[in-house]
């Protein structure tokens, strides 16, 4: 299993959590506001705004709060106006760190960011000092229950996705940026059902982690990803199966 896979994992578990916490539905409705600013709150005209509200959808938001969401991004009634701002910095290891933020108040949170970052044997970088590490690309997640793994393979590149990967329980497909909606929908079509579809950054190397320095950078991820400011957390990191499976036993 690569880290990348680990890292999806990794993720998956933590939105189960956070959805139970109420935290993922602020993240998600973030996400809603600000597209419907960016890019207006027609769905079919706004493919980040639509990849958001299936987001919202895949993790059972009413309709009524993704409503609203829209219409606080278009003006239509008044609600707080966030600015996207990136951070790049270091973890335990030398692990690459890529935030993507959503902020009202730029010094609060790189204050925040800075002192988790010190707090959990990180530290803050420059813009830029990690950035050409990761490039941006859609995933598209399916469950293995019940799929023939050969025939969706075979559709995702036939319609031309860039990976196909095979991570236990989930299909993992990955896209160009661009090409996320499509695909989700081609497959779709064909039947399969679509399990979430995001926006990722991808690294392109991968630094490999032991037990103890697995478990300190997993803890900076959690302080970091519980940031309120904080949208998604990337990481190059890669952590190998013996090690994880002790981690998972924790």
């Amino acid at each position: 299993m690569s880290g990348h896979s680990k890292w999806s994992t990794i993720k998956r578990k933590k939105g189960k959590l956070d959805a139970a916490r109420g935290k993922i539905f602020t993240k998600l409705i973030k996400e809603i506001t600000v597209a419907a600013r960016a890019g207006g709150g027609d769905e079919a005209a706004n493919p980040r705004l639509r990849t958001a509200v299936l987001s919202a959808k895949a993790q059972n938001m009413p309709a009524d709060n993704i409503k609203r969401g829209i219409l606080k991004g278009t003006g239509e009634i008044p609600g707080v106006v966030y600015e996207e701002t990136t951070y790049e910095g270091y973890g335990p290891g030398g692990v690459a760190l890529y935030l993507e933020c959503m902020t009202d108040n730029k010094q609060r949170t790189v204050a925040d960011i800075r002192h988790l970052l010190s707090k959990y044997g990180g530290n803050l970088g420059e813009n830029g000092c990690v950035g050409y590490l990761f490039q941006r690309q859609g995933q598209i997640q399916i469950p293995t229950e019940g799929v023939d793994e050969e025939a969706l393979m075979e559709l995702a590149l036939e319609k031309g996705a860039e990976n196909f990967e095979n991570e236990g329980d989930m299909f993992s497909i990955t896209t160009g940026a661009s090409d996320m909606l499509a695909m989700r929908d081609d497959l779709e079509a064909a039947g399969f059902k679509i399990e979430s579809s995001e926006t990722i950054q991808t690294p392109s190397m991968m630094v490999t982690l032991d037990e103890d320095t697995a478990i300190k950078f997993l803890k900076l991820y959690d302080a970091l990803d519980d940031c309120e400011d904080v949208q998604k957390v990337w990481g190059n990191f890669d952590i190998p199966d013996d090690v994880m499976a002790k981690l998972s036993d924790e």
